[in-house]
C-alpha cells in the first residue's frame, strides 16, 4: 500500500496559474513518452510516485499519448486506482484533444462533436469523473473558433473539467479565443507551448510577454529539446538515443556540429553554476517568473529528482544571460 511522503510539499515551488486561483508546481510531469503500451507498468508507477513524493502534483496527458493512442491514459488510470486513489484532491490532472484519434471525420481537430466525445473517452480510460484542465491541443483552421470555444465552455459547465486550456496557439490565436472565453465567462487559464533554450518561438511571436501582461498561465513542453539539452549529446549521438530508436521527434540532422558547439558552450556555463546542462536549461525557462510550470518527461525516477534539483538556483546574472544569448545567436 502506497503512502505518500509527508515532506512532499516542503521543497517544491508552486506558481499561480495566470489570474486564476489554481497553483501549479514549477515542475510538472508529462506522460507524452514512456507511458505507452510498450512500457512497464511498474516503472510508470514508480515514476508517478517519485514525482508526487517530491511535490509534483500536476500530471499532463492527451488522448493520443501512447503508443498506442489512449494507452497513456489507460495506464495512468491504473496507477490512479492502485496508487493515488486517496490523493485525487491533491492532484491536478490534465488531458487534451485535437490530434487524430479515431477513424473517420469526427476523430480530429476542434469540432464540438470531437471534443465532447474525446473527453468522455479520456475520462473512461482514466476512471475519472472530471479532469482539472482540458485543453484544445491545436488550432483548427476549418472549424469556427466560436464553436471550439463554446464546446470547451460547455464541457466546464457540464462538470467534466474545472478549467480550460489551449495548446500550440500562437499570440494572435490566443488573443482571438481568449476574447470569446471572456464573453462566455469560461475559466480559461493556460496555454501550453514548446519552449527551450533552442526553441524560443513564444518570445519571437510575442506570446510570452502577452500572457504575463494578461493573466494567462504558460506551461512549456520539450524544455530539453528532446534530449539535446542534456549531457547525452555532448560527444555526438549515442547508439541508444531516441534519434536511433525513434526518429519522429528528433532528427539526426538536428545534431550537427554547429548545434553541438552551442550545447558544449552552454554546458560550460552550467558547470560554472554548479548545475547539469539539463538543470540549467530548465532553470532558464523559469528565470523571469513568466512561466507557470515546465513539463518534464522521464524514463527513470532519478531523472525526476535531478530535474527538480534545478529549483535551488533559477536566478541568472546579467552576465550569464548575455553569454547565453550570445551563444544562441
Amino acid at each position: 500500500m502506497y503512502t505518500a511522503k509527508e515532506t512532499r510539499y516542503e521543497h517544491m515551488q508552486y506558481n499561480r496559474c495566470g489570474a486564476s486561483g489554481l497553483l501549479l508546481p514549477a515542475v510538472s510531469l508529462g506522460l507524452w513518452h514512456n507511458f505507452g503500451s510498450n512500457a512497464s507498468l511498474d516503472t510508470m508507477t514508480e515514476l508517478c510516485r517519485t514525482a508526487f513524493d517530491n511535490g509534483i502534483t500536476h500530471f499532463d496527458l492527451a488522448n493520443n499519448y501512447g503508443p498506442v493512442p489512449g494507452a497513456a491514459e489507460e495506464n495512468f488510470g491504473r496507477i490512479l486506482k492502485k496508487t493515488f486513489g486517496p490523493y485525487r484532491d491533491e492532484l491536478v490532472i490534465s488531458t487534451k484533444a485535437g490530434y487524430d484519434m479515431w477513424p473517420g471525420p469526427y476523430g480530429n481537430w476542434g469540432s464540438k462533436k470531437y471534443l465532447v466525445a474525446s473527453l468522455d473517452q479520456s475520462l473512461s480510460r482514466m476512471g475519472l469523473d472530471y479532469v482539472d484542465i482540458f485543453y484544445h491541443h491545436r488550432p483548427d483552421p476549418h472549424t469556427p473558433l466560436e464553436e471550439t470555444a463554446r464546446a470547451l465552455d460547455g464541457i466546464v459547465k457540464s462538470g467534466k473539467a474545472l478549467y480550460v486550456g489551449i495548446s500550440n496557439y500562437n499570440k494572435e490565436q490566443t488573443i482571438a479565443i481568449a476574447a470569446l472565453f471572456r464573453e462566455l465567462g469560461t475559466p480559461f487559464i493556460i496555454n501550453q507551448r514548446k519552449y527551450s533554450l533552442l526553441v524560443r518561438d513564444i518570445e519571437k511571436d510575442g506570446f510570452k510577454s502577452y500572457a504575463a501582461e494578461n493573466g494567462i498561465g504558460v506551461i512549456t513542453f520539450s524544455p530539453l529539446a528532446q534530449g539535446l539539452l542534456t549531457n547525452r549529446y555532448l560527444h555526438g549521438i549515442p547508439q541508444d538515443s531516441r534519434i536511433r530508436t525513434d526518429g519522429r521527434f528528433l532528427k539526426e540532422d538536428a545534431v550537427n556540429e554547429k548545434t553541438l558547439s552551442k550545447i558544449r558552450s552552454l554546458n560550460a556555463i552550467a558547470k560554472e553554476r554548479s548545475q547539469s546542462l539539463a538543470q540549467m536549461a530548465l532553470a532558464w525557462i523559469l528565470r523571469d517568473k513568466d512561466i507557470t510550470s515546465v513539463l518534464i518527461g522521464a524514463s527513470r525516477p532519478s531523472q525526476i529528482i535531478d530535474n527538480i534539483g534545478m529549483l535551488a538556483n533559477t536566478q541568472f546574472s546579467a552576465q550569464e544571460r548575455e553569454q547565453i544569448d550570445r551563444i544562441l545567436a
